[in-house]
C-alpha cells in the first residue's frame, strides 16, 4: 500500500508553500500523483440554484478576480511540484467554497495535504476549522503541516498516539505508507485503562511490526490534559510527525472537536496526520 493519490489544498495563505512542499515530497517518497486543488470561494450551492442569476451578475466582476487570484495560487504550486521534481502533477480549480471543495476531491485521494489555522493569516480566517471539517467529512486521512514552521522533513521520526479506539485503529491504517517508511515509530498510550488488555500497546506493536515497522512502545501516566502531554512528549522525542486519531461530528457544519483534538489543532508545532 502507498499514496498514489496526493490532495494539497492551495490558495494565497503565506503558509501555502510550506503545504505545496510537504505534500510534494509525500508524492516523492510515495511515487504518487500530486494533485493542487485552489477553490474560487462561493459555494457550489449558488450555481446549483437557477434563481440566482441575478445575483451571479451583480458579482460577476468579484468571481473573475477571485478565478485569477485562484489559478495564480495554482501557478505557484506548479512552479514548486516542478522544481521539486514530482513527476506526476496536475491543477484544479474548483468553484466552491473551500470545505465543501476540497472535501469533495479528498474522496478521491489517499491522503488530503491542509495547513493548520492561523489567526493571523486572512485566508485561514475564512475557513478557519479547514483541517477539522475536511477530516470529519471527506472519509479520507489528512496531514496538517502547522503554520508555526515549514517542515524540513515529515515521516522519519513519528510520534503515534495510541488509545485503543476506533479513529486511533483507522489512522494507524492510514498512517502505514508513512509508518513503514520511518526510521522510528514511538508508540505512545497516556494513561491506559481496560480497552489496551493485560499490556497496553503489545497488540498494537506486534500489528505494526508484522507490516515492517520499526516500533516501540512507551506507556505514561499524566495529569495534565493529554493533548499538551502529547505535544510535549513530540518535543522531547524531535518527532517530525505526530499520528492520531480525530475526534469529532459535525452538526448542521458547526465542528465539535474531542479535546485532544482540539488542543492538538490549536497548538501543534509538528506535522500532524488525523483520520476520522
Amino acid at each position: 500500500m502507498s499514496y498514489k493519490s496526493i490532495l494539497v489544498h492551495v490558495d494565497h495563505s503565506p503558509h501555502c508553500e510550506a503545504r505545496v512542499r510537504a505534500a510534494a515530497a509525500v508524492a516523492l517518497a510515495q511515487q504518487g500523483h500530486l494533485t493542487g486543488a485552489a477553490m474560487s470561494g462561493l459555494t457550489r450551492a449558488v450555481y446549483e440554484n437557477s434563481g440566482a442569476d441575478l445575483g451571479l451578475a451583480l458579482i460577476a466582476e468579484q468571481m473573475t478576480m477571485l478565478r485569477e487570484r485562484a489559478e495564480q495560487a495554482l501557478d505557484r504550486f506548479e512552479a514548486v511540484a516542478a522544481s521539486m521534481g514530482v513527476a506526476s502533477f496536475e491543477r484544479r480549480m474548483a468553484e466552491d467554497d473551500p470545505e465543501g471543495g476540497l472535501t469533495l476531491q479528498a474522496r478521491y485521494a489517499d491522503l488530503v495535504v491542509v495547513s493548520q489555522p492561523d489567526p493571523e493569516d486572512p485566508c485561514s480566517r475564512l475557513a478557519p476549522g479547514l483541517p477539522a471539517y475536511v477530516m470529519l467529512n471527506s472519509g479520507r486521512p489528512v496531514l496538517v503541516v502547522p503554520h508555526s514552521a515549514a517542515p524540513a522533513r515529515v515521516g522519519s521520526r513519528v510520534l503515534l498516539a495510541w488509545d485503543a479506539s476506533l479513529e486511533a485503529a483507522r489512522a494507524v491504517a492510514a498512517a502505514l505508507p508513512m509508518l513503514r517508511r520511518a526510521g522510528t515509530v514511538s508508540v505512545a498510550i497516556f494513561n491506559p485503562g481496560i480497552a489496551h488488555g493485560a499490556q497496553p500497546g503489545a497488540d498494537i506493536a506486534l500489528y505494526l511490526a508484522r507490516h515492517g515497522v520499526k516500533v516501540e512502545v512507551n506507556v505514561h501516566q499524566t495529569e495534565i490534559d493529554v493533548g499538551e502531554a502529547l505535544l510535549s512528549l513530540a518535543a522531547d522525542q524531535q518527532a517530525d510527525l505526530i499520528v492520531m486519531g480525530g475526534y469529532g461530528h459535525t452538526r448542521l457544519r458547526e465542528l465539535m472537536l474531542g479535546g485532544v483534538t482540539r488542543t492538538v489543532l490549536r497548538s501543534m508545532t509538528v506535522p500532524v496526520m488525523m483520520a476520522h
